[in-house]
C-alpha cells in the first residue's frame, strides 16, 4: 500500500513539473532550440531545473536595461555636422575602399541600429596583449579630459594593478575618469579593490544586470563589451579583456592569441555614444545621468584627409533583433570568394549554421579557427561537435595549437572585415551586450587576413581521420554538450 502511494506521488510530481515546466518556458517567445533546451532541463531535472531557470532562463524585460536604447542619439548629429563640413572639400577616395561593395550590410546596419558609417578615420590593429596595453596606456597618459572604460573583465591581477594605478592617477590630475565593468566576468574583483581609485575622483560602477544577481536570481545577460574612449576622440575596441592571462603572463593557457583595434577619428563618437548609455543605464535610480554635451563628442578634432570607412554595431537583449548575428548572416551569403573566422567558441543556431554550409556549399573558401583547448568545458565540446560536423560540409576547421584562440575577427571576400567582442554562440547572439567594429577597407582586411594566414601556420586542420580518432566518449560528450549549448 505505502509503495503505491509513493508511485503515486512520484507520478503527481512528475506531471506537475512537466506541465509547469510547459508553462514556465512557453509564457514568453524563444527560438525552437532553445525551448527544447530547456524542456529537456526542466523535465529531466525535477524542481532542480527549476533552481537552474531562476538563474538562466529569465528575461530582463523589467529592468532598467531596455532605457538604453530610448537615450539620446546625439552622435549622429555630430556626424551630420562632420558630413556637412567635408561637403565642402574635396573628398580623398581611396582604392581601398569597399563601400559600393558592402552598400548592402551597411544600410542594413543603420537602418536597423541607427549606426551610421562614419569616416575620417584611422585603424591600428593588435594582434598581442603587450603590445596592445603599452600602447593603451600611452594614449591614457596622453589623455587631457576624459578617460571612459568599459571592460566584461576587470580582473584583479598584475596587469589589472597597473591599469588601476594609471587610472587613479589621471584621476588625481583632474580628469573625469570612469570605468564600468561586468562583475561576474571580473570573478574575484571586490568592489573595495576600486577605492583608492574612486578616493582620487575616479567613478566606477558595475553593469546593470550584474547588480545583485542572487537576489534578482538571473545570472545572464552580461556586459561582454571591451571598449575605452579617450578624450572623445581615440577609441579601443575588440577581444582583449583586462587580466594577466591576456598579457601572456600566466601559464595555464601559454600565449593568448586575441585582437584589438585603435581607432581614431569620427567612429569614437560612436563608442563614446555607447558608453554613455550603458553608464547611464546602470546607475542608481536617483543618480545623475551623463548629459549628452557636445564636450564630450568633438567633431572638429579628427584628421579630415583621412577616409577610413567604419561602422560601429552594438547588440544586446536590450533590442528585439539580433542585429550583429543577422549582419554576420546577411554577409556571409553574400560572399563570393571567401569567408574565414576567428572564434574561441563555435556553437552556431540554426540560422548561422546554414549560412556557413550554404556559402561553403556554393564554392565560397570557408574557414574557421577554433582554441585546441577549453576555457569552459561544456562549451568546448559543443565547439568540438560542431567543428566536426561542419568539416562535414567542406569548411575548413583550423584549430590554434600555440596557446588559447580568443580573437573575435572576420574577413569576407578579402574586402570587408570586422573586429570585436562577439563569438559565434548563441550567448553572444542573444544574451551579451556586444560591439564590433565593420571595416570597410581592403587594406585593413588585408592584415586581418594575414594575422589569420600566420596563424594557420600554428594551428591543426580537422580532416575525418582526427574526427574518428576522437573515440566513442569524447563524441558522447560532444553531443551532450551540444544539447545544452542553447542555455549555457
Amino acid at each position: 500500500m505505502i509503495d503505491t502511494w509513493i508511485i503515486w506521488l512520484i507520478l503527481i510530481i512528475l506531471t506537475v513539473n512537466t506541465i509547469s515546466a510547459l508553462i514556465t518556458v512557453f509564457h514568453r517567445p524563444r527560438n525552437i532550440v532553445t525551448t527544447w533546451a530547456w524542456i529537456l532541463v526542466l523535465v529531466l531535472l525535477p524542481i532542480l531545473g527549476f533552481l537552474i531557470y531562476a538563474f538562466l532562463g529569465r528575461g530582463i524585460a523589467q529592468e532598467k536595461i531596455f532605457n538604453i536604447s530610448k537615450q539620446e542619439h546625439y552622435s549622429l548629429s555630430q556626424l551630420k555636422k562632420m558630413a556637412i563640413a567635408a561637403q565642402k572639400r574635396p573628398q580623398n577616395a581611396s582604392r581601398y575602399d569597399e563601400t559600393h561593395y558592402a552598400d548592402h550590410i551597411i544600410r542594413f546596419f543603420n537602418e536597423t541600429e541607427e549606426a551610421p558609417l562614419t569616416r575620417h578615420n584611422e585603424i591600428k590593429l593588435y594582434f598581442d596583449g603587450q603590445e596592445k596595453f603599452k600602447g593603451m596606456f600611452e594614449d591614457i597618459r596622453q589623455a587631457k579630459e576624459t578617460v571612459h572604460v568599459e571592460y566584461y573583465a576587470f580582473i584583479k591581477s598584475d596587469i589589472g594593478d597597473k591599469f588601476l594605478d594609471l587610472l587613479t592617477q589621471k584621476a588625481k590630475e583632474g580628469l573625469e575618469v570612469r570605468i564600468l565593468y561586468d562583475p561576474w566576468g571580473s570573478g574575484g574583483t571586490k568592489p573595495k579593490y576600486f577605492k583608492r581609485f574612486q578616493a582620487a575622483g575616479g567613478e566606477v560602477l558595475p553593469f546593470i544586470t550584474s547588480k545583485n544577481v542572487i537576489a534578482k536570481t538571473r545570472l545572464n545577460y552580461h556586459l561582454h563589451r571591451k571598449i575605452v574612449v579617450i578624450d572623445g576622440t581615440t577609441g579601443w575596441i575588440g577581444g582583449f579583456n583586462v587580466g594577466d592571462q591576456y598579457v601572456n603572463t600566466t601559464e595555464k593557457f601559454g600565449y593568448w592569441r586575441d585582437t584589438h583595434s585603435r581607432i581614431f577619428g569620427a567612429a569614437t563618437l560612436l563608442l563614446q555614444e555607447r558608453f554613455f548609455r550603458d553608464w547611464n543605464a546602470s546607475l542608481d535610480r536617483n543618480a545623475e545621468p551623463l548629459a549628452f554635451l557636445e564636450k564630450y563628442f568633438p567633431s572638429d578634432k579628427f584628421n579630415s584627409d583621412a577616409n577610413l570607412p567604419i561602422q560601429i554595431i552594438s547588440d544586446g537583449p536590450d533590442s528585439r533583433e539580433e542585429i550583429l548575428k543577422d549582419g554576420f548572416i546577411d554577409m556571409i551569403v553574400s560572399a563570393k570568394k571567401s569567408v574565414w573566422i576567428q572564434s574561441p567558441y563555435l556553437v552556431p543556431d540554426d540560422a548561422m549554421f546554414t549560412a556557413l554550409t550554404i556559402a561553403a556549399r556554393s564554392g565560397v573558401d570557408v574557414r574557421i579557427m577554433i582554441p585546441c583547448m577549453p576555457d569552459h568545458p561544456f562549451i568546448y565540446r559543443a565547439t568540438q561537435y560542431y567543428a566536426n560536423l561542419l568539416t562535414t560540409y567542406g569548411i575548413k576547421i583550423y584549430s590554434y595549437q600555440k596557446g588559447f584562440l580568443h580573437a573575435k575577427t572576420s574577413v569576407f571576400d578579402g574586402k570587408i572585415c570586422s573586429v570585436g567582442s562577439m563569438n559565434h554562440d548563441f550567448r553572444s547572439y542573444s544574451l551579451n551586450f556586444e560591439a564590433n567594429a565593420f571595416i570597410y577597407d581592403a587594406k585593413v582586411a588585408h592584415q586581418i587576413a594575414r594575422s589569420f594566414e600566420n596563424d594557420m601556420k600554428d594551428s591543426l586542420l580537422l580532416t575525418p581521420e582526427i574526427i574518428k580518432e576522437q573515440g566513442m566518449w569524447l563524441h558522447f560528450k560532444q553531443r551532450f554538450s551540444r544539447l545544452l549549448s542553447p542555455i549555457l
